[in-house]
Order: C-alpha cells, then structure tokens, then sequence
C-alpha cells in the first residue's frame, strides 16, 4: 500500500512540475521584449510618446529626418522621445525591424521591407523621409500624447505575439505533454509490478 501511496505522489509531481517550468519561461519570455519606461534617474517617463526610428548610417534621407526632430525639440520635445535603432551595421537592430514590420504586416522580404528611414508613432508609420510627412508626424505625437497612458498604441508590447512567439510555445507545450505520458506509462507500469510481487 505504502507503494502506491508513493506512485501517486510522483505522478502528482510529474504532472505538475513542467507546466510551472513553463509558465515560469512564459512570464519571462514576455517581460524581456518590453520596452523601458524610466530614464537613467529610475524616473517614470511614459508622458512622452515614443518615436521609433529605424535608420542606416550614413544614410541621407535619415540624417535629414534625425535633423528634423532635433528642429522641433524647443516646442515638440516634451511630448517625444526619440527611440532609435541603427539598422545597416547593428544586426540585433535589424531584426528589431524585421519583428516591427512583421508585426505591422508590411514585411515582404529583407530587399522590399527593410527600408530606412522608418518612423513608428503609435499606429502609424512611415517609410522614407518627406515634406509632405511632417504635419502627419506631427499630428501622430500630439495625437498620441493626448491619450492616456493605458489608451496608446505601442508596436513593441506586440512582437511577441508574432508566429515565431507562438511556435516556441507550442514545442514548449508538446515536451510538458510528453513528460506527462512518461510519467503516466512509468507509474502505471510501477503499479502493475507492486501488484505482481504482491500476488
């Protein structure tokens, strides 16, 4: 008796370990990709709106449009903050790209898509640099600054709900899955030998 008593502790244990593993995995997984909202001082910030800015250096259109929001930082530059990713030499900041585009459906390939400058307000986006851009972006940040906190689009609380995201998991899901069925064949395989060498 005092067998089986232990067989079913260890089935409870096999059942219930991986999905607290994995769950632990999960709530990691999602806190990583978020953006910060604390300057350097620990203070909140998220009264500014997040600009994202993929560029190239080098790049003419981008210096252009990086000398634009330095132009506009007096009267504009307590609403915005520039959030910037250097794509043509920094690969981390390339694939950042790729999961925004993703994410926002305008990614066809790496030579159609990946296009610089590339400027993410709240739901909106722009590819290149124009002067017919500027009143758009304009009202993209006061827009979203109008907003609450809690009421504004953020393409980076997104990315990891991309495919990719999803796949991981549902290998993450087959391997608790199979430990289960390892679990149950070897206790139930436990239970039909206690009760051989109890006959």
């Amino acid at each position: 008796m005092n067998k089986i008593k232990y067989l079913v502790l260890a089935l409870a244990f096999f059942v219930f370990v991986p999905f607290v593993a994995f769950a632990e995995d999960e709530v990691e997984e999602t806190t990583t990709e978020e953006v910060e909202t604390t300057d350097e001082a620990g203070e909140n910030n998220t009264n500014e709106v997040n600009v994202y800015f993929f560029r190239g250096q080098g790049c003419p259109h981008c210096e252009e449009a990086e000398e634009w929001f330095k132009s506009i930082e007096d009267e504009y530059g307590s609403k915005f903050k520039i959030v910037d990713y250097e794509t043509w030499y920094n690969e981390d900041n390339k694939e950042v790209f790729r999961k925004v585009l993703k994410a926002r459906n305008e990614y066809v390939s790496d030579d159609e898509s990946l296009g610089v400058p590339y400027i993410v307000i709240g739901n909106k986006s722009w590819n290149g640099f124009a002067e017919n851009y500027i009143s758009e972006i304009l009202d993209a940040i006061n827009s979203e600054y109008a907003k609450a906190d809690k009421d504004r689009y953020d393409i980076m609380k997104y990315l990891g709900t991309t495919s990719e995201k999803k796949e991981d998991n549902s290998g993450n899901d087959a391997i608790a899955l199979l430990l289960i069925l390892a679990a149950a064949l070897g206790i139930g395989y436990g239970i039909s030998f206690a009760r051989k060498k109890t006959n």
